[in-house]
């Protein structure tokens, strides 16, 4: 039995190296590693897939941020809400842009942004909500877009953790990253759909927003050496893209698979006491880009995962500090709850080729720990 890892991707690779080596070689030859085909045909795949009007590729899911809020060209100092409980990558990009980032809370068993916090932050001064889709499920989309336009506000999803995820909302249906005014995403080699090394790109509906972003992420240009807006060096190379076509006929694939662990993980842990299995946004779809559990306490949490590392198992805590609480991005705000899972959330090996056997014995060794430990 091979080592098990919290994502195996030489596994995955091994598995579609054929189609993967096919493509890589085929840009070697042509030598278009700038903007070369396979990028719009990329694009264009996803929006087709996705039912969005435009994909705009980048360097990575932190520049998709950053170049979303760069289109939207808020005033400085203007508010922007968005949850404590959650990556740095979109409160390192609005500080970076003169913004503040108005840190609030989450649901205590999706660990999705609450939307009750949502409204009770929102002040004169704000002028967007960035929901983050969190471990991949969605945000309440519908009642988020319903409040931004009673404010006049902007909404920018950060969908890293849960592209290809479907929220439903009055009768409709629309998927992580197209409902909003702006969507990103990140093409991490660890995330559902992930290149070689780093990789994103962002989603809008509107052709005004979608013309200004892919001007923003090629240095301000549309016309070579015409520069008409201060943009950034922020390009899917083609490499990259091939890599991800690859893939992306897979991605449902991928989905079903972790959708399938996740349930073997429900079923086996659902009865434990002292640790709780993750909760379903009834209106979302989920495609587990991780898998957390809540445990009992902040001791069982790291005793636990001291014990499945004893037993060469991986386990991994997003996120162990709330932003409000890191040195950069610190407010004296009140979060009980998110102060409260970062304490006791643990997160395990989840991906397609996560072998039964090998989640067999992580459901065993945690099982058996719980049992000793009471």
């Amino acid at each position: 039995m091979t080592g098990i890892k919290m994502v195996d991707l030489q596994a995955q690779y091994v598995r579609y190296q054929s189609d993967i080596d096919e493509n890589v070689l085929a840009v070697m030859r042509d030598g278009a590693f700038i903007y070369g085909p396979q990028v719009a045909e990329l694009e264009r795949a996803l929006a087709l897939r996705y039912n969005v009007r435009h994909v705009i590729g980048c360097a990575n899911g932190t520049d998709a941020l950053q170049l979303a809020f760069m289109a939207l060209e808020l005033p400085q100092g203007s508010e922007v809400i968005t949850p404590s409980f959650s990556y740095a990558a979109l409160a390192e990009v609005l500080l970076l842009l003169g913004l503040k980032p108005v840190f609030v809370e989450v649901n205590p068993v999706t660990f999705l942004v609450d939307l009750g916090a949502i409204k009770n932050a929102i002040t004169p001064n704000t002028r967007a909500i960035a929901p983050v889709h969190l471990f991949g499920q969605m945000a309440s989309m519908g009642a988020i877009m319903e409040l931004a336009h009673q404010h006049n506000l902007f909404v920018v999803e950060d969908t890293a953790q849960s592209m290809g995820s479907q929220y439903c909302f009055n009768g409709e249906h629309g998927f992580a990253g197209t409902i909003g005014h702006i969507g990103t995403t990140s093409f991490f080699p660890s995330k559902n759909l992930g290149c070689f090394g780093d990789g994103g790109a962002i989603f809008t509906q509107d052709d005004a927003l979608a013309s200004k972003l892919r001007m923003l992420a090629n240095h301000g240009q549309k016309v070579k050496y015409q520069h008409d807006i201060v943009g950034l060096n922020s390009r899917l190379d083609t490499l990259q893209a091939s890599i991800l076509l690859a893939k992306l006929p897979h991605l449902f694939e991928f989905e079903q698979s972790r959708n399938a662990v996740a349930k073997r993980y429900n079923l086996a842990l659902k009865n434990c006491s002292r640790i709780a299995i993750p909760e379903k946004n009834a209106e979302s779809s989920h495609v587990y880009h991780q898998y957390t559990l809540i445990c009992e306490s902040h001791a069982l949490r790291e005793s636990l995962k001291a014990y499945l590392g004893n037993n060469e198992i991986p386990s991994m805590v997003y996120y162990p500090i709330p932003l409000h609480k890191q040195k950069a991005y610190a407010q004296h705000v009140d979060l009980p709850i998110t102060d409260d899972l970062c304490n006791r959330v643990l997160s395990l090996p989840i991906c397609p080729e996560l072998q039964e056997s090998h989640q067999d014995k992580i459901i065993k060794t945690i099982q058996e720990y719980l049992e000793q430990s009471q």
